[in-house]
Formats: C-alpha cells, sequence, structure tokens
C-alpha cells in the first residue's frame, strides 16, 4: 500500500506474485531480492561495516505496532495529543488574525486600494478559466496570472498578500460563490454579483463597524 502510494515506480504485478506465494512454507524472499523485484524504495538493505535494513518510518511504525500493541497504542495517544495541539493553535492563530482588523483605515489612498473597483462589462463578459479567478476578479480585479506578471519578483500568489480584511472578504465570497453555482448562475452573472459584495463588504471593514464587530476578540 506505501509503494503504491509513494513509489510512482513500484511493480506492482510482480508484488501480486509475490504476494501470491507468501503463504507457502518454501516461500523466503530477501530484502534485497524484494527491492530489487519491485523496484521499492520503502525499505532497503545496505551491507558492509554499517550496513543494516532500513525502512521508511511509516513502514518501520506499522511493523513496531504490529510487533507490539503496546506501542501501537502510545502511538495513537501521540497522534491524539499532537492533532488537539495543533486545534489550539489553529484557534489561537484564528483570533490573532481576525483581531487584526480591529483598526480603521485613516486615508482616501489606503481605502482606494482597499476597496475594489466596480468591473468593466468586458471583464464581466470575459471566460475565466477558474473559479479561484473569478473571485479574484471580484475582490483584486485581476487575475492570478496578471499578478504574477505585474510582480514577478514576489514569491507566492495575489492571496498571500492580501491584509486581514481582504482575506476575510474572500470567504465569503467563496461562499456566496459555491451558492450561486448551485443555483445554476452563469459565470458572468457570478462575477458581477460577487464583486457588488466585495465593494460592500471591504467598505464595511474599513470602517469603524469593523471595529465594533470585532472589538471584543484580544490578542
Amino acid at each position: 500500500m506505501w509503494e503504491g502510494l509513494y513509489n510512482p515506480d513500484f511493480n506492482s504485478p510482480e508484488y501480486e506474485g509475490i504476494k501470491n506465494q507468501a503463504g507457502f512454507n518454501r516461500f523466503t524472499l530477501s530484502v534485497k531480492q524484494w527491492t530489487e523485484k519491485t523496484n521499492s524504495i520503502g525499505i532497503i538493505a545496505k551491507a558492509g561495516r554499517y550496513g543494516g535494513t532500513y525502512a521508511h518510518k511509516d513502514i518501520a511504525f506499522e511493523f513496531a505496532s504490529w510487533i507490539s500493541p503496546k506501542f501501537k497504542i502510545f502511538l495513537i495517544k501521540e497522534f491524539q495529543r499532537l492533532k488537539e495541539e495543533e486545534q489550539k493553535q489553529l484557534g489561537w492563530d484564528i483570533k490573532r488574525n481576525l483581531s487584526r482588523i480591529n483598526y480603521r483605515i485613516h486615508t482616501d489612498a489606503i481605502r482606494e486600494n482597499l476597496i475594489p473597483q466596480s468591473l468593466s462589462k468586458k471583464q464581466i463578459s470575459f471566460v475565466y478559466a477558474s473559479e479561484a479567478d473569478v473571485l479574484n476578479m471580484a475582490l483584486f480585479g485581476k487575475t492570478a496570472k496578471q499578478w504574477r506578471e505585474e510582480n514577478p519578483k514576489e514569491k507566492g500568489n495575489i492571496r498571500d498578500f492580501a491584509n486581514v480584511s481582504q482575506l476575510v472578504c474572500l470567504v465569503n465570497l467563496e461562499n456566496l460563490n459555491a451558492h450561486f453555482i448551485k443555483d445554476n448562475i452563469g459565470q458572468p452573472e457570478r462575477l458581477k454579483k460577487l464583486n457588488e459584495v466585495a465593494i460592500e463588504q471591504m467598505k464595511l471593514l474599513s470602517t469603524d463597524t469593523s471595529k465594533r464587530i470585532f472589538g471584543n476578540i484580544k490578542e
């Protein structure tokens, strides 16, 4: 199973032959034979002074779990602990990000850069290759490709450089777009509606209203 997921050169037909013979008492197979016949990369054998048999950690965990039920319980408990810690950290990060919205935009220049411009009829009628670019056009007024062409030295994508307010608005647009698609609304009409919503929401997030909405969230 592991080889099938992570090794594109794995010899599956040869593996099936080995599996069919594995139940016979006369059947033996060394690690070296296994790797040569199946092109395996998960388990290897090395000769020499520092030689031995080595396995990828995923396979080693599974083998150790088979050998020792106690080890398997420890492994499951540790995985659960790490997932709980991950969830706690995720919740903290969300609170930190949302708390950054607790500010007012002071200058018209900044506001003009944040609030999306109304799209032209030509921009709305254009067929966009992906739904991601429909959202990009609605909020940023440009596609991901256009942004990359304008910022060739920047690493990442257009959304990596969005501020917190824009990211909050983007989440709302994604949900709305999903509903519009279910309602069989065509792409041009969806783009027009999403652009209108983006303008309205960014105006809302650019005023003291955002301060009242998120004022109770603390760092």
